[in-house]
């Protein structure tokens, strides 16, 4: 974005937000998205906006134009370009993240997937002790990150195959002044030979959409987010059933497995984690709206291998 500072009267900037919630209510698009894209080119709160405290300002700093805040309106209307790749970057827990089309949009229910980790963690009394985690097919960084300020004691691995994701995802752990990452660029465990027996947690939010499904998706994802992190394969499954495959070799002792998934894969995962004799204690998770996102299991009986 432009660093140049432009004024605008709180009045005329009151009429733009208008026009565009009436704009944004017409094309089916919610109205708190006018509010993402306006804090995002200015210093004003969701409370300023809500409560029209600027519109008896003189001049409201912003650091686009309200033709340039037109103009990528109107994208998001007609093209159907989400906001958050409009804006440049999105919050996701307690971070804020850089987003370009290179990487996904991190989703609010991915959140949970940290704090099952820290649960773990926990329970396994390990909450101080220096790790190795991998966050595969890290995309704009966001579970790395959030592992790496979560736990400082942690060294984590993001990989992934884009090098453009994971340009973006350096500048997120730079923005976030987050130092105990190690980047790689590959296909899952391809990068990681040399981490081979020694990582204590495996994490993925893999592709896993269904093929066919891509299609059905919503415009906003279909047309704009990159298809390489959404296509699971016929089932949705290739890469998990790769995951499951190839980290019990990556382990040092027993550790923690995890993905997210897609509603309705549940049991499926679960039940190709128990063919392998390698996992135990398998368990699917929940997230806020009460649908199955994520399957764990622990690493055990490493002898066997």
């Amino acid at each position: 974005m432009s660093s140049e500072v432009i004024p605008v009267s709180g009045e005329v900037l009151h009429h733009w937000r208008c026009q565009a919630q009436t704009d944004a209510q017409n094309a089916d698009v919610p109205l708190y998205e006018v509010d993402w894209l306006l804090q995002g080119v200015s210093a004003l709160s969701q409370s300023d906006l809500s409560l029209g405290l600027y519109r008896d300002r003189l001049n409201v700093p912003l650091r686009q134009s309200l033709a340039w805040l037109t103009e990528q309106w109107q994208r998001r209307l007609v093209e159907r370009v989400p906001v958050q790749y409009l804006v440049g970057e999105t919050p996701w827990r307690d971070l804020m993240l850089t987003v370009t089309p290179d990487v996904l949009i991190p989703r609010p229910e991915t959140e949970l997937i940290v704090d099952i980790v820290q649960a773990w963690a926990e329970q396994q009394e390990l909450t101080s002790e220096p790790q190795v985690w991998a966050d595969l097919g890290t995309g704009s960084g966001a579970i790395a990150i959030s592992l790496a300020k979560t736990f400082p004691q942690f060294h984590v691995l993001a990989v992934d195959i884009s090098a453009a994701a994971l340009d973006v995802a350096r500048q997120n752990a730079e923005r976030n002044q987050v130092e105990n990452i190690q980047f790689y660029q590959g296909s899952w465990f391809d990068t990681l030979e040399d981490w081979y027996g020694q990582l204590w947690g495996v994490i993925a939010n893999p592709p896993y959409i269904p093929s066919n499904v891509i299609l059905e998706l919503e415009p906003e994802v279909m047309n704009h987010e990159p298809h390489q992190a959404l296509d699971g394969g016929q089932d949705g499954l290739d890469d998990i059933r790769l995951l499951i495959e190839q980290a019990p070799k990556f382990f040092q002792s027993d550790g923690l497995w995890l993905t997210e998934h897609m509603q309705g894969q549940a049991q499926s995962i679960a039940a190709l984690l128990a063919a392998e004799a390698v996992y135990t204690d398998i368990q699917t998770h929940q997230d806020l709206a009460g649908i199955e996102r994520f399957v764990s299991a622990r690493l055990s009986c490493l002898d066997q291998l």
